[in-house]
């Protein structure tokens, strides 16, 4: 189903621009820098939690619903002329064909959705940037390395698993009832870079960058428990600067490779995930197509990267809130839309 944006924000008055997302993931950044802005903020929330939003002053209104019936606020939604904001809760919640054919304005590039939900368009998509990725494997008889299983979706490294050898590969697939994708594990340290495409200045800025902390992969788990990949938090982190220019260069080539498959091309945040190995050189095996979780690490405080751009410290949350309000001071909201 193909959502006519352009028709609902007709009829937006645009001095009462409202900003909306799902409670959770990053919906307090997105809400604290959309209100600090001078918008009207709302977050979808599930009714087990809708009572923890209501405690902050930047978020005006709380709307409770089960999100197998998030259509039915829409209509409310776009009554406060709302601009939506996705992140990876809302797709796990909602599912990306909901995701998709949601009839609401919505900031970024919402088709990139599905190619997120896919592992294997994921790929495709990043080897037409040309950046370095993982080697993968169809069948598991002829892999000969150690390998990681990821299943699909964003399930914030849910289910994930290491398999050492063949034999072991081959065991543990038997209990996977999910779709998956096999890749060599590579060696080397994360980091997860968070970017921001901004339509209204025409470039690509490196926002910051993060580690996750990884349940029981970086606990205390002294040979008791495999490790496993449930993301549970994140950590600052700060590159050395000779590396800064491949990580522009990626990000600039991935911007390039979305606009070629994935029109209208890339609106705001995303974030490439990689291993940088001991010769320096850097691979990268995910990408999320709208705000990652690791830019908590700087809500309210800013990442160092920002002042690069705007001579002070902003947050991801503020970053799309200013994108919003430029857009909307210039008359190009639908630029920023899907």
């Amino acid at each position: 189903m193909s959502v006519n944006i352009e028709s609902i924000i007709k009829d937006y008055d645009l001095d009462r621009v409202s900003i909306a997302t799902v409670a959770s993931h990053t919906a307090l950044q997105i809400l604290r820098g959309a209100n600090k802005l001078g918008f009207y903020t709302i977050t979808v929330a599930k009714p087990s939690t809708a009572w923890f939003y209501r405690h902050f002053g930047f978020i005006n209104e709380v709307i409770e619903v089960d999100f197998s019936d998030f259509e039915s606020v829409i209509d409310h939604l776009i009554e406060r002329n709302t601009v939506f904001i996705p992140h990876g809760s809302y797709v796990e919640y909602i599912g990306w064909r909901r995701a998709i054919s949601m009839p609401i304005p919505t900031f970024g590039n919402r088709y990139l959705i599905k190619w997120e939900s896919d592992q294997k368009l994921k790929m495709k998509l990043l080897e037409r940037a040309g950046i370095p990725i993982p080697k993968s494997f169809d069948d598991p008889s002829i892999v000969n390395k150690p390998v990681i299983v990821k299943l699909y979706g964003a399930k914030g490294g849910r289910g994930y698993f290491i398999a050492r050898d063949r034999n072991e590969l081959i065991r543990r697939l038997s209990s996977v009832k999910e779709d998956f994708i096999m890749q060599e594990y590579v060696i080397g340290v994360p980091a997860y870079y968070h970017y921001f495409t901004s339509r209204m200045h025409d470039r690509v800025e490196i926002m910051g960058m993060d580690i996750r902390y990884e349940s029981n992969a970086d606990g205390r788990v002294f040979g008791l428990e495999e490790p496993t990949f449930v993301v549970v938090g994140n950590l600052p982190m700060v590159l050395r600067e000779s590396l800064l220019p491949t990580v522009q260069r990626y990000g600039e080539d991935f911007v390039k490779a979305v606009s070629e498959l994935v029109p209208p091309g890339m609106i705001g945040p995303f974030s490439l995930e990689s291993i940088i190995k001991d010769d320096m050189s850097i691979v990268v095996f995910e990408f999320s197509g709208r705000i990652v979780a690791g830019t908590n690490v700087y809500m309210g405080i800013g990442s160092p990267y920002s002042i690069l751009y705007f001579d002070k410290p902003i947050d991801m949350g503020e970053r799309i809130a200013i994108e919003i309000r430029e857009a909307v001071n210039r008359d190009k909201l639908i630029d920023v839309l899907t």
